[in-house]
């Protein structure tokens, strides 16, 4: 019972990736430009109950340059100290970012700090791969989980940064619009480009390779660059795929995308035989599936149900028909 309820779930993957529908563009591209930033910083929490990081020297040298721009000059001496902990901030800057909105942080230990539990994130500068500071970020930290339960080495702070300047200006005035494709492919972005064209009423888009769509703003458009792309992102298109079979020989699972067919192929497994095209068979047996030529995988993993094979078996049996050639599409073993 089992193992026909696992086959049955592997049928149920594989309607869902056999049938093809329309994504909206908003979907499937991205909008050059449109794209968020990666922050980082260096800081210390405080607050800790004996769980800090001790005498790390980074962390003691982080306290007193601390304690030297509040007014505290303490020279040379030591700053260590158990309830303090050095870290490393992280966060997403969103596109057209702004002065003054807020954003989540994520902290993580970066000595032998036991837990972050009850902290809190001193004001830390946060920068772009281009080293200039974006937001700031400070704030009382809430502890991470696994799923193991309480992970006390990071911790987050929910609206924890300010974002210090504004991202993406001046992007409505923009004469030319480049989308690309998150899973590139040739007939998909001629697709993307036609419609385009035929949503637009004119010979504004044009496809230059198989990620990369370039779209012209008509002059009805000028200087409303949003509006233009409100339009496009919401067009349906059917985006192509490649003949593609995805198994897991772990769990059992098999997907099966689209287009994915079957040549003339005979195959005997234990005491199953299976014939794809060629003459039908005299005799009947419960354990001999004969399928036309044009058959597709998605009949010849049903018939296999059918006779309950385990999903191990059908695995080798997939295997076995690409080695022979059989199999018109990419297998890929996970």
């Amino acid at each position: 019972m089992k193992t026909f309820l696992l086959l049955q779930t592997c049928l149920i993957i594989l309607a869902f990736a056999i049938t093809s529908k329309a994504a909206r563009l908003k979907d499937i591209t991205n909008i050059r430009g449109v794209r968020s930033n990666q922050l980082v910083g260096y800081g210390i929490v405080v607050g800790l109950n004996g769980t800090g990081d001790g005498k790390a020297e980074y962390t003691n040298k982080s306290i007193v340059r601390m304690l030297d721009r509040l007014g505290m000059k303490i020279g040379d001496k030591s700053g260590a100290s158990k309830n303090v902990a050095a870290v490393i901030i992280t966060a997403e800057l969103p596109p057209f970012a702004r002065s003054g909105n807020r954003i989540d942080v994520t902290v993580n230990t970066l000595g032998d700090a036991s837990s972050l539990k009850g902290g809190t994130l001193i004001q830390t500068p946060l920068r772009a791969a281009d080293q200039q500071v974006y937001a700031v970020a400070q704030g009382s930290l809430l502890v991470g989980y696994s799923q193991s339960g309480v992970h006390e080495t990071v911790g987050r702070v929910p609206n924890g940064a300010i974002i210090e300047r504004d991202i993406g200006d001046q992007f409505s005035g923009r004469k030319m619009f480049r989308m690309t494709l998150h899973n590139p492919d040739f007939t998909t972005a001629a697709r993307v480009a036609k419609r385009i064209n035929i949503e637009l009423t004119g010979k504004y888009a044009t496809a230059i390779d198989g990620a990369t769509v370039d779209v012209v703003s008509p002059s009805s458009f000028e200087g409303k660059g949003v509006e233009l792309l409100a339009v496009i992102e919401n067009i349906d298109i059917e985006p192509d795929t490649r003949a593609k079979v995805v198994v897991n020989e772990k769990t059992g699972t098999v997907v099966i995308g689209e287009g994915v067919k079957i040549s003339k192929v005979a195959i005997s497994h234990g005491d199953l035989t299976l014939k794809v095209g060629g003459s039908k068979s005299s005799k009947d047996s419960d354990k001999v599936i004969e399928l036309d030529e044009s058959v597709n995988v998605k009949d010849i993993v049903k018939s296999m149900n059918r006779l309950g094979v385990s999903p191990k078996d059908l695995i080798t049996i997939l295997q076995n028909i690409k080695a022979a050639g059989a199999l018109q599409g990419e297998l890929e073993i996970l």
